[in-house]
């Protein structure tokens, strides 16, 4: 019984050790855009300029979208997300 206890222990510590938030989110090599507000906006918890463009809606390309839809999942239930 205290055999399992201990090696429960020791897998919650290795799983609890080895967490690190965002540590495998990253790649290594230089940001070219690094500090562009454009792109990363004037604070890190900011919304960036670029997302808040707007867009005029396009009929045709729903219409589109509609038919590809169809054709891959032909049959089966699509959630549109409307």
């Amino acid at each position: 019984m205290k055999l399992t206890n201990l090696l429960s222990l020791v897998a919650i510590l290795a799983v609890a050790t080895s967490c690190d938030y965002q540590k495998n989110n990253t790649i290594k090599q230089k940001d070219v855009r690094k500090g562009d507000e454009y792109v990363y906006g004037v604070h890190p918890d900011s919304a960036a300029a670029q997302s808040k463009l707007k867009y005029d809606a396009k009929p045709e390309l729903e219409v589109k979208a509609n038919a590809i839809r169809e054709k891959l999942f032909k049959g089966k239930a699509i959630n549109q997300g409307n």
